[in-house]
């Protein structure tokens, strides 16, 4: 192992973030969760992260049993990260993470979000109740990233790649979908600007936009409108 930070505790929860508790080590998972990626794909998810830390990270990651790197076979022959079985474990917790993120009572202050971390929000924000009993496939395009998702038996599962038969496909940058998703940006005014597009009728996508409702924000118990932006400003 490098030379890092540690708890020094034997509690598991303390052991754990011994492992993924360092800046930017939960977002590498997470730009993993939906398959392997190359250092430049990691990098273009992470753009705030400085090329030294990142490949600091990802060296600790492996050598922690998180992550592994292996090469590709010909014709690609290029190395890809990609999740241990262990690592694998952890979507749920950075699924019900990002849940528990959406209630915060302070809004993020960058409006930027990347390709992957929109497409894993779906799942933190997937309600099974409203999907109910409903079968279908839907495709999303954001950019050169292609996924599909899968909805069925109260359940969402997201994949990296183009769908065999959608019922209905989405064709948009990851911040719009954000922002239609969120309820800032109508799905109408989105059509009529030009800057979502939509396969497979309007019906179909409304359907699937309200399986993700957005949770109420946690409000603080005898915390004020002034307090608040207070705390808020310091956060």
């Amino acid at each position: 192992m490098s030379a890092k930070r540690s708890y020094g505790e034997a509690c598991r929860f303390a052991h754990a973030l011994d492992r993924v508790g360092e800046r930017w080590a939960l977002l590498v998972v997470r730009e993993l969760l939906l398959g392997p990626k190359r250092f430049t794909d990691i990098r273009n998810g992470l753009p705030s992260a400085s090329t030294n830390i990142l490949a600091e990270r990802l060296r600790e990651l492996e050598q922690g049993g998180v992550i592994r790197k292996r090469k590709l076979p010909p014709p690609a022959g290029v190395s890809v990260y990609e999740l241990t079985e262990w690592g694998e474990e952890l979507e749920p917790i950075v699924t019900r993470l990002g849940a528990w993120g959406a209630r915060s009572p302070f809004p993020p202050d960058s409006e930027e979000i990347g390709t992957d971390s929109i497409v894993l929000a779906l799942r933190s924000l997937f309600d099974p109740e409203a999907a109910g009993r409903m079968v279908a496939t839907y495709e999303l395009r954001l950019g050169e990233d292609v996924f599909h998702v899968d909805i069925g038996d109260w359940e969402i599962e997201l994949h990296r790649g183009a769908a065999e038969d959608a019922d209905a496909a989405i064709e948009c940058d990851p911040g719009t979908l954000a922002a239609v998703l969120t309820g800032q940006l109508p799905l109408d005014e989105a059509l009529k600007s030009g800057a979502l597009a939509i396969e497979g009728g309007k019906r179909a996508i409304r359907s699937f936009l309200k399986l993700f409702p957005m949770p109420e924000p946690c409000r603080l118990e005898g915390a004020g409108e002034e307090t608040l932006r207070a705390v808020g400003a310091a956060s």
